[in-house]
């Protein structure tokens, strides 16, 4: 299940959604999260699913690996759609059994709830599948750069949020070696109750907490040595440039949020 995870991955390609300006890719990012909360019934969903899809299939990317990062979830959503399921009570009574009614209303927006969630995993994953982290830093970077008046720490921050993506994967990587190497020691992690599960838990928590400071020190002191100090006085190898590609993307984009605005508010 761990090496399913792919949060925070970046699938190196040459799409027309990797060539974008990443700082248009937050933005439109931003917009397609707002659209897909803005619309409150099938119709709107649907233009945020048709817009979804048109982005995976236009990023190259495989279709497996969407599907690898919902699966760590899968958990939550079956959690959310029985909430919304029993506690939602309108509409005709579909099933009914002693205490348990499950009606029409309740149905409906337990698939619309998973259907929002999915196609908000698939299309918020597309920005760190489709940008490297140096890029995503400078971008999110440059989009704070005003607060820089207010003495706010731009920089820190967004190295902070690159680091951070950085070691997800590895984390991940390093969780999976130590489940594997206590394992080989005869822990067991899927048999007993839940107290003895928990108690075979701190095997793997102390582990990969000791490993996580390690990697921060040796990060610390890499940096460091080579004199970094911050955002004061640095440049770039590379510099961010928009071109034709990115305002068409992001026409597109606000083209498709001003249609599920249309809609909700027709459709009310």
């Amino acid at each position: 299940m761990l090496k399913d995870i792919t949060i925070g991955q970046f699938f190196p390609g040459n799409s027309i959604i990797h060539r974008l300006d990443p700082r248009f890719k937050i933005v439109i990012t931003l917009i397609f999260i707002i659209m897909l909360f803005t619309g409150d019934n099938i119709a709107c969903l649907a233009v945020g699913a048709v817009y979804t899809v048109m982005a995976v299939l236009l990023s190259k990317i495989k279709i497996k690996m969407f599907v690898s990062s919902i699966k760590p979830l899968m958990p939550f959503l079956a959690v959310t759609a029985l909430l919304n399921l029993f506690i939602v009570d309108s509409g005709n009574t579909v099933f009914e059994w002693k205490f348990i009614e499950i009606t029409s209303g309740g149905l409906n927006v337990s698939i619309f709830m998973i259907i929002r969630i999915v196609l908000l995993i698939a299309g918020s994953s597309l920005l760190t599948y489709t940008t490297s982290p140096i890029s995503l830093t400078d971008a999110v970077e440059r989009l704070l750069s005003p607060l820089k008046k207010l003495r706010f720490p731009v920089h820190e921050l967004a190295m902070m949020m690159s680091i951070a993506l950085r070691f997800i994967p590895t984390l991940i990587e390093e969780t999976d070696k130590i489940i594997s190497a206590q394992k080989a020691r005869g822990a067991e992690f899927d048999t007993g109750s839940f107290t003895d599960k928990a108690k075979n838990l701190t095997s793997i928590i102390v582990p990969l907490f000791i490993s996580s400071f390690r990697r921060a020190d040796e990060l610390a002191t890499a940096m460091e040595c080579r004199c970094y100090n911050g955002g004061e006085g640095r440049t770039r190898l590379r510099q961010l440039k928009s071109g034709k590609n990115d305002y068409i993307a992001l026409s597109v984009t606000v083209l498709f949020f001003v249609c599920t605005v249309m809609l909700n508010i027709c459709i009310k």
